[in-house]
């Protein structure tokens, strides 16, 4: 099995101060060290020659003999035409080199805004090296103010611009290359048909929405090196003995015709459905009181459905509107006798009668 801290493998190391010295604040001197703020974790090869699994070994040699040459023999050689050369010592080379004053000189501040991410080139962290009161005055008063610094400094045997900023209650300095050292976009020829394109306006709304669907927090943890980890799980599987088979994708053509619009619709509707899938994606859900037309019962349907209690108060209400139902015959019986009695009571006082004929009403 192997390791993935195994000798292959650079993880990364405890940190280590690489440049000790002071940053110039005015009067005010703040000791640091700087440390490496990133550590790379690559997959190191070495040639190894097929024959015979043997290392393969990289000799200097003179390029007209063939023989090698030592180490003490070599020197500095710029070259000014094919194959001719101006030689230049070391001693030649000290008399230009700047002075190692192991200080960091902030020249400026300026507004982190104004300065183009191209120029960054690594990354230092800034620790204190003996008192923490001056290096933490420098970092709340440049976080109230909001600004960075630029600052020029030596470190082996070469000067460096860079940018030194607060990050989370301490210092980190961004390394920069020089305006010089920059390769001019009017220097690269596919860019000059991109001013000449017109976008389309549907286009153009498609495509911002695009990005519109697709954005999201940035979240540095989410990503990873894949490309690393499939290296690392095919040695450790040929390591144990595993035949593996080289799939190879072949690439898109680049001659390909699409058409814009159409890719872009198609995109939309992925970069949603994808969303929609996401754990942390929310579903909409329509109003508990707002039931759809085409499924809201029928008043008959309700009807039928009702609890007996409820079917028999709805009946007692609309009893009146309803037959009355036949009466056994015992009562039928009584009543009729009721019925003569209010006939004759009648006949005897007929003023008496109203009252006399309320238990017909009853008996209803």
């Amino acid at each position: 099995m192997v390791e993935i801290g195994g000798p292959g493998v650079d993880t990364g190391h405890m940190p280590r101060a690489i440049w000790s010295g002071s940053i110039s604040f005015g009067l005010v001197s703040i000791p640091v060290k700087l440390y490496s703020a990133i550590s790379e974790k690559s997959v190191r090869f070495n040639q190894i020659d097929s024959r015979n699994g043997a290392r393969v070994r990289q000799m200097r040699v003179n390029a007209e003999t063939g023989e090698e040459v030592p180490y003490a023999e070599i020197v500095k050689g710029f070259e000014i035409a094919k194959d001719t050369y101006v030689t230049v010592t070391d001693e030649e080379l000290a008399a230009f080199a700047p002075d190692a004053t192991h200080s960091l000189d902030l020249e400026c501040f300026v507004d982190l805004d104004e300065i183009d991410p191209i120029f960054f080139d690594g990354a230092y962290h800034v620790a204190p090296s003996t008192v923490a009161k001056p290096y933490a005055l420098l970092v709340r008063a440049m976080e109230e103010a909001n600004k960075v610094s630029i600052a020029r400094f030596v470190m082996r045997s070469k000067e460096h611009v860079a940018v030194l900023r607060p990050r989370d209650g301490t210092l980190v300095l961004s390394m920069m290359v020089y305006a010089d050292e920059l390769n001019a976009a009017s220097d690269i020829g596919e860019f000059d048909d991109v001013a000449a394109v017109e976008v389309d306006q549907r286009e153009l709304a498609m495509a911002e929405s695009l990005i519109a669907s697709l954005s999201e927090a940035f979240e540095p943890e989410s990503y990873h090196d894949t490309y690393r980890d499939k290296v690392l799980d095919l040695v450790e599987r040929k390591s144990s003995g595993e035949v593996v088979r080289a799939d190879v994708t072949a690439a898109p053509s680049a001659d390909a015709v699409v058409d814009l619009m159409a890719a872009l619709e198609a995109s939309v509707r992925a970069a949603k459905a994808s969303r929609s899938r996401h754990p942390s994606a929310t579903t909409k859900r329509a109003p508990a009181n707002k039931a759809p037309a085409d499924r809201a019962p029928a008043p008959q349907q309700a009807a039928r459905k009702q609890p007996a209690a409820k079917q028999a108060q709805s009946a007692k209400k609309t009893a009146p509107k309803q037959p009355a139902p036949k009466q056994p015959a015992a009562k039928q019986a009584q009543a009729a006798k009721q019925v003569a009695v209010s006939v004759a009571a009648r006949k005897a006082a007929p003023r008496k009668s109203a009252a006399k004929s309320s238990p017909v009403r009853k008996s209803a």
